[in-house]
């Protein structure tokens, strides 16, 4: 079943890039006593993802952050590597990029996406929600291939 607005966010460990390499961050560390926009992506360096989403997020970080968020991270079921890279093309410096190579989070908030049939194996659904005190406030999910409701526009309105 999928996390819902009023859900807390489930323990898992993502990865991010770290001096030394990939290194762990708990939901625990990144959603504890913060205000969090977290918006997820099927896969770095793909189209909608790289023209559309994250540079959203890119332009209105500081729009974003004036609103009281603490942060703002991307998640994807792509490893550290991909995901540190992905961050440093885009610019996105301003934007925690992390990597959930194993799908851990992504299954434990129930927003899996099958997209074996178009070789990709499993993925994220593209989502957008704000977190208060690691309980969700507000979730957009995409219902297909559009970014609406998980733009940055979108996530700017609901803050």
């Amino acid at each position: 079943m999928a996390i819902a607005t009023g859900d807390k966010i489930p323990a898992a460990t993502l990865k991010i890039m770290g001096e030394k390499g990939p290194q762990d961050i708990s939901t625990d560390a990144i959603f504890a006593g913060k205000k969090v926009v977290l918006f997820a992506v099927p896969g770095a360096f793909t189209p909608g993802c790289s023209i559309s989403h994250l540079p959203g997020f890119v332009v209105l970080a500081d729009k974003i952050k004036d609103k009281g968020v603490d942060t703002i991270a991307c998640v994807s079921v792509n490893d550290a590597f991909v995901m540190h890279a992905w961050g440093t093309a885009q610019n996105a410096g301003e934007i925690l990029m992390l990597g959930d190579g194993n799908s851990v989070f992504t299954d434990a908030v129930g927003l899996e996406l099958d997209a074996t049939a178009y070789g990709m194996g499993k993925r994220s659904k593209r989502y957008a929600m704000i977190v208060e005190d690691g309980v969700v406030t507000y979730l957009g999910v995409e219902p297909g291939g559009d970014i609406g409701i998980s733009s940055a526009e979108a996530v700017l309105e609901k803050l």
